[in-house]
């Protein structure tokens, strides 16, 4: 008798852990589900010290409870991914996690791998997190918009003050 109340606080404790996880799930912008084999103890500090920097939330878990919260949510297209060593970067924004795995991929010449992700709830594969991650960030689209906009700004006071140096001199 003992062991079916143990084994019922224990199916309990993961339904609970599925619903907090599902529940982390919707909240996240973008999840980028990563390969990590093969990467040592001090480059996988280094890859979390970004991720935190960039305010993404770094975990390894285990792919069924993935699975079961991504089942809960009606999120499909995962099977594959959700195999051998994953790990989960979870991002208040579309891009700052696709960009740091992408660019720590690089940096240690593949060593690990991005297998996919999910972007505002919809599958997106490792291609697709590619592409993402190769996007400039945010404050960098920010300051090429706002050149692009002073750009013709800057022209008009060139222009205006060459003319006035003109007239000065006549």
């Amino acid at each position: 008798m003992k062991e079916r109340k143990h084994a019922s606080k224990n199916i309990e404790a993961k339904k609970k852990a599925v619903d907090e996880l599902a529940d982390k799930i919707k909240k996240a912008k973008s999840i980028v589900l990563v390969d990590y084999k093969g990467i040592t103890a001090g480059e996988d500090t280094e890859f979390r010290r970004d991720f935190r920097k960039a305010g993404v939330e770094y975990k390894i878990l285990k792919n069924s409870l993935f699975g079961f919260a991504l089942k809960k949510l009606n999120i499909t297209g995962f099977d594959k991914d959700l195999l051998g060593t994953t790990s989960f970067a979870f991002a208040k924004d579309e891009i700052s996690g696709a960009k740091i795995a992408c660019e720590t991929a690089k940096k240690l010449n593949d060593k690990i791998k991005v297998k996919s992700g999910i972007i505002d709830g919809k599958y997106m594969d490792a291609t697709g997190v590619a592409a993402l991650g190769s996007l400039p960030s945010r404050e960098q689209m920010l300051a090429k918009i706002m050149g692009s906009m002073l750009s013709p700004v800057s022209k008009l006071v060139r222009t205006l003050e060459a003319y006035r140096e003109k007239l000065a001199v006549h």
